[in-house]
């Protein structure tokens, strides 16, 4: 007990350290956070659909080749329109992945259970450079 109390500061220090290290864990498996390069092999090998939820103005400045884009505030109303086989993996994006993240929920709700969101979003596939289309 006398340890405990004569160095709580770095107990506390290394609970704190151990928190942080994990949160990346935590974060991406609830998010379902995939890297560009495993969207390129989910695209090719499942025909997964890239959806993009960037504003249209946004997505007619660059976007995946073959995506669709369903505005963020809309696609509760137009993604089973969008995409109508919900077997097919969703791939979310947006531009850093914030958005695409509160997208994914919506899509789990629509039944889309194989949805995911590209981590770093547009930004990501850049710095991974691939191939970008404008409208």
């Amino acid at each position: 007990m006398k340890f405990i109390i004569d160095n709580w500061v770095l107990i506390l220090i290394a609970l704190s350290s151990g928190a942080m290290l994990a949160w990346p864990l935590i974060r991406g498996g609830a998010g379902g956070s995939l890297t560009a390069q495993g969207a390129v092999q989910l695209i090719n090998r499942e025909r997964a659909v890239v959806v993009d939820v960037r504003e249209p103005d946004e997505y007619a400045a660059g976007h995946v080749t073959n995506s669709r884009n369903v505005p963020f505030d809309q696609l509760e109303a137009k993604l089973s329109n969008t995409v109508k086989n919900k077997s097919l993996p969703v791939l979310l994006m947006c531009a850093t992945g914030s958005r695409a993240g509160r997208a994914l929920a919506i899509a789990k709700k629509l039944g889309y259970e194989q949805a995911q969101v590209v981590g770093g979003g547009l930004k990501g596939w850049k710095d991974a450079n691939l191939p970008l289309e404008k409208a």
